[in-house]
C-alpha cells in the first residue's frame, strides 16, 4: 500500500510504502508517527500515488490547471522506455564493438562465469585439456576472459608452488 503524506510543519508531501511507524519528512526531517500523519491518498499503486502527489504540488502553486495537460507517470515511463536508440546500436555508432564493451562489462563485474577467478579457470584448462602445452593453456584462459599476461604469471605461480608439473613443455595438473 502507498500513502500520500503531509508534513505539518513545512508542508512537503511525500509517498510513503507500506504502514511504518514512523516516518521522515524528506524537506526537514522531522520524524512523524505515521498514524497521526494526514494521509491524503492511499492506493495499492505506486504511479497513482506519485500522480497524487504531484497533482497537490501542483494546486499549492497554482498549476492545476496545466497540470491536468500533463500525461501520467505511467504514461510518461512507457514513453522514456520507448525513446532513444539501443545501447547496442550506439556503441557501434561510436565506433565500439558491442560485444567486446559486453564482455569487458562481465569481466569487471566479477568474471564471465559464476565466481571463477582467473586461478580457477586455469586449473580447469589444465584438468579439460590433455597434457596441454602452455600455449593451449593460455588459449583456453584468454577465451574465457583472462588476460594473457595474467594468464602466463598464474601458471607460472602454480608451476613454484608444486600445484602443476611442467615436463617437456607440456603441463598436467598433480
Amino acid at each position: 500500500m502507498y500513502a500520500v503524506v503531509g508534513c505539518g510543519d513545512c508542508g512537503a508531501f511525500w509517498v510513503v510504502e507500506s504502514e511504518p511507524e514512523t516516518t521522515g519528512c524528506p524537506r526537514c526531517g522531522k520524524r512523524h508517527q505515521y498514524e497521526r500523519l494526514k494521509r491524503f491518498l492511499e492506493t495499492e499503486d505506486a504511479d497513482e500515488a506519485r500522480q497524487a502527489r504531484a497533482a497537490l504540488l501542483a494546486d499549492r502553486e497554482g498549476y492545476s490547471d496545466a497540470f491536468s495537460e500533463v500525461e501520467s507517470f505511467a504514461e510518461m515511463d512507457d514513453r522514456i522506455e520507448d525513446s532513444g536508440i539501443e545501447e547496442a546500436t550506439y556503441l557501434e555508432a561510436s565506433g565500439l564493438d558491442a560485444e567486446s564493451v559486453a564482455a569487458a562489462g562481465e569481466r569487471a563485474e566479477g568474471g564471465t562465469r559464476d565466481s571463477s577467478n582467473r586461478q580457477e579457470i586455469l586449473t580447469e584448462a589444465l584438468e579439460a585439456l590433455d597434457r596441454p602445452t602452455e600455449a593451449e593453456v593460455l588459449e583456453y584462459a584468454t577465451d574465457r576472459g583472462v588476460p594473457a599476461a595474467d594468464a602466463e604469471r598464474l601458471l607460472e605461480k602454480l608451476r613454484r608452488q608444486g600445484a602443476v608439473s611442467a615436463t617437456g613443455g607440456r603441463y598436467r595438473l598433480l
